[in-house]
């Protein structure tokens, strides 16, 4: 489950990536249902992996 991270909200640096479109969507009703943007959505998804990451 995620958790909203506050730390994650002043993300500054801009890159561009690329999804499918049915990722893309899923990503997007996920956001809208949990009152977030996309991109805050993506830095959780993002930290979690590497939070959870087997080294």
């Amino acid at each position: 489950m995620f958790k909203v991270d506050n730390e994650l909200k002043n993300a500054n640096i801009p890159r561009t990536i690329r999804f499918t479109e049915k990722m893309f969507n899923q990503l997007n009703e996920y956001a809208a249902k949990n009152e977030i943007s996309f991109n805050h959505l993506v830095l959780l998804c993002c930290k979690y992996a590497m939070d959870n990451a087997e080294e």
